[in-house]
């Protein structure tokens, strides 16, 4: 299959090739055409439209960077990347809200954890306010905390609509976005000084300067199909959700979060609601069986073997099995869920919950088993992989779109 790519004409079809039409890669391919207007640029996307994975799969939170560590990618692009996005959604009428959020906290051992986060919002000079439990009440009237701390620069976006509209935008200054499977990449071939081939599920070949890897759950998957050996391998996680029955969202205003757990790249159970209306309440996180496995029911057999054979997936099991139990018990037991989204907002019942569609984080494992926290890049000959793009990707997608344009101009060597 290589060989029939490399075989065809070595005629230049674009400038910039991005594997993916989720929002990290429209955003790409948006920065791109504005970085250097006439870079020709083209999308493959194996799905009939974008967004259709993480992007359209969240909770659709605006985040203020309050919970990343000083000098992370996360803080850097999230603090950007949040103001800019608000900016973003007004400028093209897209549905958002900045509502400010509640991180409260539940137990006296999360006190620390809840003070630490103030510390750190005033690092980063975000407006953060302490709350007692009287003025929690005047945010959330059925909200239970001992302490809360409030962040006004939270809020909710359509990030689906996002999207779509950078895709709009792209096409605009002269991108190409293919869909379905004219966009579903099944060869790669780089040479020196010839740049990269790849081959569509059509049968075209698309030949190009450089190749951005922006394929989320399968990242790690095009840059091996690339010749490349990346250091991390992706583990799906189900993130599941529910809604509050209509006659219950009454019992959420607004956005409310749990004290996180630093052992963990995942935020806990909150409560948001949307910019559409409707409260979802979650996510757990639990393995899926299947990159796109939204369901239990999903599996891929070689996927799943993938992951099975690789250490990482071991190591997280033995040092994680009593957090991922409990996941794993929230996940089949919504009288579980419930209890646990009680936490936050006591009146709950297991009645007032409903079934709302599932999302997949594309989580980066190391080998050792870690789970990687930030975003991580990789570089080959004539590519750019984007192997871990965690939340708040959809938040900061704008500035991170112009940092992968920045190194692409570096592959290129044009500085």
């Amino acid at each position: 299959m290589m060989g029939d790519v490399s075989s065809t004409s070595g005629r230049l079809d674009c400038d910039v090739l991005v594997i993916g039409a989720g929002i990290v890669g429209l955003s790409t391919a948006h920065a791109l055409t504005r970085r250097a207007p006439g870079t020709r640029v083209t999308v493959l996307e194996k799905e009939p439209g974008p967004a259709r994975h993480q992007t359209g799969r969240n909770s659709g939170v605006i985040h203020s960077g309050i919970y990343y560590p000083p000098g992370s990618l996360k803080a850097r692009f999230a603090l950007k990347g949040a103001a800019e996005m608000v900016k973003f959604c007004a400028e093209y009428s897209i549905p958002h809200q900045v509502t400010g959020k509640l991180i409260v906290a539940t137990e006296h051992q999360e006190l620390p954890r809840l003070h630490a986060l103030i510390q750190r919002g005033r690092q980063h000079g975000i407006p953060v306010r302490e709350l007692g439990p009287a003025q929690i009440a005047e945010h959330e009237p059925y909200v239970q905390g001992l302490a809360a701390i409030h962040v006004g620069t939270t809020g909710v976006a359509d990030f689906a609509a996002v999207a779509g509209r950078l895709a709009q935008l792209a096409q605009d200054a002269g991108a190409e976005v293919r869909y379905g499977a004219a966009g579903q990449v099944t060869a790669i071939d780089r040479r020196p000084g010839r740049g990269v081939a790849v081959r569509t599920a059509d049968g075209a070949v698309v030949r190009a300067r450089a190749l951005v890897n922006c394929a989320g759950l399968h990242c790690d998957s095009i840059a091996r199909l690339a010749g490349d050996a990346p250091q991390a391998r992706i583990f799906p996680f189900r993130g599941e959700y529910a809604e509050l029955a209509p006659e219950r969202e009454h019992l959420v205003r607004g956005l409310v979060y749990p004290v996180p757990d630093p052992a963990f790249p995942f935020l806990g159970v909150h409560l948001t609601r949307g910019v559409h209306g409707g409260v979802h309440v979650g996510p757990n996180a639990v393995p899926a069986l299947a990159r796109e496995g939204y369901a239990w029911p999903a599996v891929h057999p070689a996927e799943l073997a993938g992951l099975l054979t690789h250490p990482g997936t071991w190591r997280i099991a033995r040092r994680h099995w009593r957090y991922g139990a409990g996941e794993v018990r929230r996940s089949l037991s919504r009288p579980a869920f419930a209890a646990a989204v009680r936490r936050l907002l006591p009146e709950v019942t297991t009645a007032d919950l409903r079934p709302a569609p599932a999302g997949v984080r594309a989580q980066a494992v190391l080998r050792d088993g870690t789970l990687v926290d930030d975003f991580l890049f990789a570089e080959g000959p004539h590519t750019i992989h984007v192997l871990n793009a965690p939340s708040p990707a959809a938040t900061a997608s704008l500035p991170i779109g112009r940092e992968i344009a920045r190194r692409v101009a570096g592959v290129l060597g044009e500085g």
